[in-house]
């Protein structure tokens, strides 16, 4: 957990950063990589648990906001170089005609991944943690003042390369979406049990590279059954192709029920609103 690991956001950045930094921040992270080992072990549970309960007080918020706007929202999560980014540009260039598309990606420095999301046709915007590993409900909500929201459509957060710390912030997402690649140990679902039991899906990426890399995907997938039961998974490769009809899939139906969602609960106001006007009217 970040309170004793150590990392910290207090040099977070967006890019872009169009307005000014005026408002108030309480940032929600434990102290400086030096600081954890002074504190009693009894002393690091209690700001664990300060750290996580503000989290869900901005998650929350986040979810209310996305929920009022009929916005599916995925958090991507991962180790480094699974191909997150690879996939989600070509996940919004299939997607982008559909629905209205954005991403917000998370990582300790530079905006690249967000250059290529633009570069593919959508709004992008990047979070750099600095120190940080892993993003926050607050910066979600934070990045949110810069980038509009998709209304109707679907926001993807990429967060920071990282299984550990990320499966215990919720950022206010529908699922998170655990990315893991053929070029990684199969039993990683057992070493990272928390992320891979907080995940709703996982995708098994990199899969044209099967004939080069010694991976059992049999093992694999048992492995990650046995952490979450009720985890789907697909397999694909973001590079060819091959599977990713069935992750576009995936996405569109979440659209959906969370457009019908909206539309059942603005059918529900306008039906409440037309009582009281009808008593109104006797």
């Amino acid at each position: 957990m970040c309170a004793t690991c150590g990392c910290s956001n207090s040099d977070t950045g967006l890019h872009p950063h169009p307005h000014p930094h005026d408002h108030p921040h309480g940032h929600l992270h434990g102290p400086e990589h030096g600081d954890a080992p002074h504190h009693p072990a009894g002393r690091l549970v209690a700001i664990e648990r300060d750290i996580l309960a503000k989290n869900a007080e901005f998650a929350a918020g986040n979810r209310q906001l996305f929920t009022d706007s009929g916005v599916f929202v995925l958090n991507l999560v991962s180790s480094p170089g699974s191909g997150k980014t690879t996939l989600l540009v070509q996940t919004v260039q299939a997607l982008r005609e559909e629905f209205p598309v954005a991403v917000i990606g998370g990582d300790q420095q530079t905006a690249h991944d967000a250059e290529r999301i633009q570069a593919a046709g959508v709004p992008a915007l990047q979070i750099n943690t600095g120190k940080g590993c892993h993003l926050d409900a607050h910066s979600i909500g934070h990045a949110l003042e810069a980038l509009p929201l998709p209304e109707g459509g679907v926001l993807f957060i990429e967060n920071v390369g990282n299984l550990v710390c990320p499966a215990d912030f919720d950022l206010g997402e529908a699922h998170k979406v655990v990315v893991l690649s053929v070029t990684e140990g199969e039993d990683k679902p057992l070493k990272y049990a928390n992320m891979f039991a907080a995940a709703q899906l996982m995708v098994l990426n990199k899969t044209d590279l099967l004939p080069y890399v010694d991976f059992d995907v049999a093992r694999c997938l048992e492995y990650a059954q046995r952490v979450n039961p009720d985890m789907q998974i697909l397999q694909l490769s973001a590079k060819t192709g091959e599977g990713m009809d069935a992750w576009l899939d995936w996405v569109r139906q979440g659209q959906q029920q969370a457009l019908a969602e909206q539309v059942h609960r603005l059918e529900a106001k306008l039906a409440t609103v037309r009582a009281q006007l009808t008593q109104s009217v006797r």
